[in-house]
């Protein structure tokens, strides 16, 4: 098991964990309480900064509940940490929207991350015709 190194801005937000038997995706807490009018985009500061392993990326995404609960859309809609964000400096921030007038407490639960290994280098090869069989479009959606 690798060991992270996090530094936490503030006593207010719960340590990251995660969360039993539910994900491996570990929520992240808002720093502060926000205070926003519909129309209204802020940098939510996240109260963390993370040193990741070389090689290692870190993907933020609201959680299932943030639009429901909040009414906030993250603007660049999946936040992408790289490894060379990790001097105490480099707190990390959920950009939002809101579309409607809200408080967000401190504390609580507005995103997630997971850590992931950066892509490999890939070559990308130009053909006329591709072996695998048609599924009729794009995802499930069809044409």
């Amino acid at each position: 098991m690798e060991e992270i190194q996090v530094k936490y801005y503030t006593d207010a937000v719960d340590e990251l964990c995660y969360v039993a038997g539910k994900s491996d995706w570990i929520d992240l807490h808002a720093a502060e309480a926000v205070t926003l009018k519909a129309g209204e985009f802020r940098l939510i500061p996240l109260g963390v900064a993370i040193a990741l392993p070389e090689g290692y990326e870190a993907h933020i995404v609201p959680r299932s509940s943030t639009f429901k609960n909040y009414g906030i859309l993250q603007t660049n809609s999946m936040g992408v940490v790289d490894y060379t964000y990790r001097g105490d400096g480099d707190q990390w921030y959920m950009p939002v929207y809101a579309t409607r007038d809200v408080t967000i407490e401190q504390n609580a639960r507005i995103c997630q991350f997971r850590i992931v290994r950066n892509q490999p280098q890939l070559t990308f090869t130009r053909v006329e015709h591709l072996d695998s069989p048609d599924r009729g479009g794009f995802g499930s959606t069809g044409k």
